[in-house]
């Protein structure tokens, strides 16, 4: 394993925007007396236009930039951009590693998590949000058996670093199971802005990230998935020949049912894409001799090396704008 990759980034720009998202009315509603502060009171009127739906993004374009194609960085499920900054422990994250590979980086807070901001009325999400807990983040991702959460007990091997797994949870944001088709619609306003680009997703944003590619195949130039989840439920060849797709997947795939079947799903999907004429690889990286990695590789203490063996992939593929 490498070293960490401390270089300092030299930025000749970096920004944040909103993109997406559409104006609501709401109106009915009760209004109330609040106190903001100790000191201030305010009759508050919930009633009004709002704007809801719309992404957050904060974008790093590196001195020099080298590589003709942005990374676009999309989070998971129940999470945020946060994911690719730092790890838990204090590392550099993903975004750092690929700006010193000389990428443009646009970091992503999709519809409703973090500083996308998120509504609270029931005649936007009519449903429930749900948040993951500790304990189902620990099984979850693979960090260890359920039954070892309590003591801390990880898989033997395991690269995560379980010292750090309560910094790790707190991550964890609310989301709202309803809304894949806004996350589309707010991932597709994202790529409006920055332009043709690679997406490089995880878990859950592997299906956003795969509609997206069919909804701008002019844009998605190609998808790097990192253990995705979802995909789509056909693939068009218009959308797919000639470009690019990585799968990366980690460690103890065989620990649930659940990621017995994920795997197969991201394998089904990937031949999919080949039979489109996509340019298809698949890593696993246990079967490759990378082993302990967990469903969040861009954390693990071998996140260097593998973010480093992506950036060949992607310079391998000899893409340009």
């Amino acid at each position: 394993m490498t070293p960490p990759d401390s270089r300092p980034v030299a930025l000749a720009d970096f920004g944040s925007f909103y993109a997406g998202g559409r104006p609501v009315h709401i109106a009915g509603l009760p209004q109330r007396e609040i106190a903001f502060t100790k000191s201030a009171t305010l009759a508050y009127d919930p009633n009004g236009q709002y704007h809801v739906e719309q992404a957050y993004v904060q974008y790093f374009v590196p001195a020099p930039l080298t590589h003709p194609l942005p990374i676009v960085m999309l989070h998971g499920g129940g999470m945020t951009g946060a994911m690719w900054e730092q790890t838990p422990d204090g590392r550099s994250g993903w975004m750092q590693h690929f700006l010193r590979q000389g990428h443009a980086v646009f970091v992503v807070d999709n519809v409703e998590r973090g500083r996308a901001g998120w509504t609270p009325f029931e005649q936007v999400w009519p449903e429930a949000p749900i948040m993951r807990s500790a304990e189902e983040s620990w099984s979850l991702f693979r960090f260890g058996r359920a039954e070892d959460f309590a003591a801390r007990r990880a898989f033997a091997g395991q690269r995560f670093p379980v010292g750090a797994f309560d910094d790790f949870i707190r991550h964890a944001v609310p989301r709202w199971l309803g809304n894949n088709d806004a996350a589309l619609q707010g991932f597709c306003a994202v790529l409006d802005r920055v332009g043709p680009c690679l997406v490089m997703a995880h878990s859950h944003g592997g299906e956003v990230a795969y509609r997206a590619l069919h909804a701008r195949p002019d844009l998605v130039r190609g998808v790097i998935g990192i253990e995705p989840s979802g995909f789509t439920a056909d693939v068009s060849a218009a959308a797919v020949t000639g470009k690019p797709f990585l799968f990366v997947y980690g460690d103890y795939l065989d620990a649930t049912p659940l990621w017995q079947r994920l795997r197969q799903g991201g394998q089904d999907y990937a031949e999919a894409l080949a039979r489109q004429g996509a340019r298809v690889d698949m890593w696993w990286l246990a079967e490759q001799g990378i082993t302990g990695n967990s469903h969040m590789p861009m954390m693990d203490d071998n996140s260097d090396d593998i973010a480093t063996r992506i950036g060949a992939w992607i310079r391998s593929a000899a893409l340009t704008r």
